[in-house]
């Protein structure tokens, strides 16, 4: 069931269903058609009535109402007055200069560069495209859906949350968008990405913020998407990408994760390669333009390209080993099952050797979209005036670095290093400059901060640290 809202400045009465001639309907509409329904009553129902507006709204004559794009105009045959109740969790926020009320919805601030990354994708999207339709699955409050419409340039979003009560919440703040069309709808997440599958109606951008594992919404989010499309996915499963749960990960992904230095990369390829298995079944492949991973939570998101087409082959989709005994990781394929091991310690591997899989093995962003997407930063005044030490020019430029095809998968510790040296810690810079005359390709992490993600073996990364520690004591 759709919820009805009056197009105003501001939303007015989220209406769920309507009395016509005493027989209670529902409206459905996809296609933009505009028509009149003759109504001898206007009746909202009850367990909706909490609206944002502050006073007794009187309509006479028609009602404009916006069902899913098209206008809906209802004559009402007798002046209709409806008093709106005040809204009691009115929490008010601002990001990248939007005004809107969270209503006691979940919404958290670090989630901003999360957002900041979504929508800019969106807008090379619709730039390349021509046109842009969202579905925000998991709105919350609204404000990835507000963003969509004001910063992307959406032709159309629809927000969607399950709970109805933050309706008028999500309401109020789309209005505040001065471009675009829009709906919210209150159904399961899946429901309503089934729903637009089935009448054919699809959307070039989809967005599933969730909490916990992403992958029950896999398939039904890629069912709804247009090939060439982009699915903004979101893991906030830290136990299994740890490796601490792996018969969990095994359920949710099809993966079984051990634990590993670089768990949080893990978690990343894990929610891609749980992608990449949904889009076989459907006869797709795809393709990742950026990875992203966030301390508070944590949160993993990742933004993927569905493409036409079976990829043929196991590329970019195996197993990650990680040698205990000598610090090296190892990327085996399918044809290695029941033959992994590391050559540090053929004896022992049973002990030495921890793998995982299968995974994503291949590249986690596209260099070229990111250059994109901080060239349309920089347009929009996004970077240059932000001081944070993890700016969101500086998380670019990172993932930009990080895309060199040379760089294995994983990344190493500096502590690591250090431990298994005995020494203490070379400067980050220092070492990294070292590791690059010696001709090894070597990028900081924007995961973890001190941390390198490098093609030189552990053995060759303890023998440059040390030389680096002597030089410093002589």
């Amino acid at each position: 069931m759709f919820t009805l809202y009056p197009s105003s400045s501001k939303p007015l009465c989220p209406i769920t269903s309507i009395t016509l001639n005493s027989m209670p309907c529902s409206y459905s509409v996809l296609k933009s058609h505009k028509f009149s329904i003759p109504i001898c009553s206007f009746v909202a129902k009850s367990p909706t009535l909490t609206y944002p507006v502050h006073k007794t709204q009187k309509f006479s004559n028609s009602i404009p109402i916006v069902l899913n794009s098209p206008t809906l105009t209802y004559p009402v045959d007798k002046v209709t007055t409806l008093v709106p109740k005040f809204s009691v969790n009115c929490e008010y926020q601002t990001e990248r200069g939007l005004e809107f009320d969270t209503g006691g919805a979940f919404y958290r601030q670090e989630s901003a560069t999360g957002r900041d990354l979504g929508v800019l994708a969106a807008s090379l999207h619709k730039k390349s495209n021509g046109s842009l339709r969202v579905l925000d699955a998991l709105c919350g409050c609204g404000i990835r859906s507000l963003r969509y419409l004001s910063e992307a340039e959406a032709d159309f979003v629809v927000a969607n949350d399950g709970n109805d009560c933050y309706g008028s919440t999500i309401a109020e703040n789309l209005s505040r968008a001065m471009k675009g069309e829009w709906v919210v709808t209150h159904l399961e997440a899946n429901r309503v990405m089934t729903d637009y599958y089935m009448q054919k109606s699809f959307f070039d951008f989809i967005d599933v913020d969730s909490f916990g594992s992403d992958s029950s919404f896999l398939r039904s989010a890629m069912n709804a998407l247009r090939y060439g499309g982009l699915l903004y996915v979101t893991s906030t499963d830290g136990l299994s990408s740890g490796g601490h749960l792996p018969h969990h990960s095994l359920a949710s992904y099809g993966a079984y994760v051990r634990r590993m230095p670089y768990s949080n990369e893990i978690g990343l390829r894990m929610l891609i390669g749980g992608a990449a298995r949904e889009a076989a079944v459907l006869g797709c492949h795809i393709t990742p333009l950026f990875s992203y991973y966030a301390y508070h939570g944590p949160v993993f998101r990742v933004m993927l390209r569905l493409i036409r087409g079976k990829v043929h082959d196991s590329r970019h989709y195996g197993y990650i080993g990680f040698c205990n005994q000598c610090g090296n990781s190892h990327e085996f394929s399918w044809d290695e099952l029941g033959q992994m091991s590391c050559s540090c310690s053929m004896p022992e591997v049973s002990k030495s050797l921890s793998v995982s899989g299968p995974l994503w093995t291949g590249p986690l962003h596209d260099a070229a979209y990111l250059v994109g997407m901080l060239n349309l930063a920089k347009q929009w005044g996004w970077v240059g005036c932000d001081t944070k030490e993890n700016s969101l020019e500086k998380l670019i430029k990172l993932m930009v670095d990080e895309s060199d095809p040379k760089l294995p998968f994983g990344y190493i510790k500096l502590d690591q290093v250090a431990s298994r040296a005995k020494i203490n810690s070379p400067p980050l810079k220092t070492f990294m400059s070292a590791m690059h005359k010696k001709g090894y390709a070597v990028s900081r992490s924007h995961i973890e901060t001190n941390a390198i993600k490098t093609n030189c073996p552990m053995t060759e990364c303890i023998s440059i640290a040390k030389e680096l520690m002597q030089v410093s004591i002589a």
